[in-house]
């Protein structure tokens, strides 16, 4: 196992990714940007280096910084948590360049989800099931005009490299089309530089339901069940639970069986979430495959008894699956809330400022929290204004 492990990420993650070490006897070296000298992944870890400015751009996004930091301190692995770097092919590659194990899968696995359009088209060819839609290369108006057509009404206009709602309309009609189709380039231009477009059949209550898979580097996968993340606001989740609550057995082994599938198209090696939307006839289909550690990881660990920080730490040092599907099984019930730092009086926007007061009651049984900051700590414009991830557990989802 490493004996030194850099953790390329800040914030609740970063502090969970050390705790999860510490307990495997692996030292822990934190990177920092200006805004985060005093954050608490830096004082927990054995040592921190800085990086840059607190712009994320100057600091957390270099990979070439915190390479450099890897080396500097004779780190044998780097844990990319998630956001920033974590789905970033060319710093997966860096990391095998420079001798460096990359906790996650590899760059080519990166790359086959990185564009939803060209994931769509491997996953056909895999024999998951897809939204019907257009997904081509041809992005003439013309084109996308008869692949909305072909599609039908209500249909999902979405930026191919996109995430969090940014550059996605709901189209329902033929004359809303082309408004649609301008305003979503020029959206997915601006936010990901990449104005790609595809067309999918809008699905009418949908629900959100994600699978989580593992896979090592000796060819095994397992699934850990699901997880429901329906409740969402802009496109970004709010609630999650596992497992998913009302849903027939045999859907469930269909959505677990091509969830393994999309792993075993891809030969993708450690923690991954496969995402699905599922329609109110049970019926699913393959949304996207995120290629890290989830936000929402905490309700599967809840409800399996695994820690998967530790399973990733494993398989990226070459072991196999320390358990294998016949021994996993669900207990209980789990759900987790993200708590913000908003401004209720001006659209729930991100709120800056020092938390004053932040405390957390200890005694509650089942409850657990995930969290990067304490009171006196500044939630600033550079980053993410989550505080903590709140998780409940019962033995039954109405406890």
């Amino acid at each position: 196992m490493f004996n030194k492990l850099l953790i390329a990420n800040r914030g609740e993650i970063a502090c969970r990714v050390i705790r999860t070490a510490r307990s495997m006897g692996i030292k822990t070296v934190a990177v920092y940007s200006d805004a985060d000298a005093n954050a608490q992944h830096v004082c927990l870890a054995d040592e921190a280096i800085h990086i840059g400015a607190a712009a994320a751009s100057e600091s957390y996004l270099r990979a070439d910084k915190i390479i450099s930091a890897a080396k500097q301190c004779g780190a044998q692995a780097i844990h990319p948590g998630y956001g920033f770097l974590s789905e970033n092919a060319e710093f997966a590659e860096a990391c095998a360049s420079n001798g460096i194990a990359f906790v996650g899968p590899t760059a080519s696995a990166i790359r086959s989800m990185g564009s939803k359009s060209g994931a769509k088209a491997l996953m056909v060819a895999a024999g998951v099931p897809v939204v019907p839609g257009y997904h081509g290369h041809d992005q003439s108006d013309e084109t996308l005009r008869a692949g909305a057509m072909e599609t039908g009404f209500p249909l999902l206009v979405k930026a191919s490299a996109g995430g969090g709602g940014k550059g996605m309309r709901i189209v329902r009609s033929p004359e809303e089309l082309d408004d649609a189709l301008g305003a979503a380039r020029r959206e997915a231009r601006n936010a990901f530089g990449d104005d790609t477009l595809l067309l999918e059949r809008y699905v009418e209550q949908p629900r959100h339901v994600e699978v989580q898979i593992f896979f090592d580097s000796h060819g095994h996968g397992v699934h850990l069940f699901e997880r429901d993340c329906s409740v969402q606001r802009r496109y970004q989740k709010v609630l999650e639970e596992a497992p998913a609550p009302g849903l027939p057995q045999d859907m469930l082994s269909n959505m677990y069986e091509a969830a393994l599938n999309v792993g075993r198209a891809v030969e993708y090696r450690g923690a991954g979430t496969v995402e699905f939307i599922v329609g109110a006839d049970h019926s699913f289909y393959f949304m996207e495959m995120n290629t890290r550690l989830q936000v929402e990881h905490p309700v599967t660990e809840q409800i399996t008894g695994i820690d998967l920080v530790e399973w990733q730490l494993r398989v990226a040092d070459g072991e196999p699956l320390p358990e294998s599907q016949d021994a996993l099984a669900i207990h209980g019930h789990s759900v987790e809330a993200r708590l913000y730092a908003e401004d209720p009086a001006n659209g729930f926007l991100p709120a800056v400022g020092q938390l004053r007061t932040l405390d957390f009651p200890s005694g509650l049984g089942g409850c657990r929290i995930d969290s990067g900051v304490v009171a006196g700590d500044r939630i600033g414009i550079d980053y993410d204004p989550m505080i903590a991830k709140v998780i409940g557990y019962g033995a039954t989802r109405a406890q």
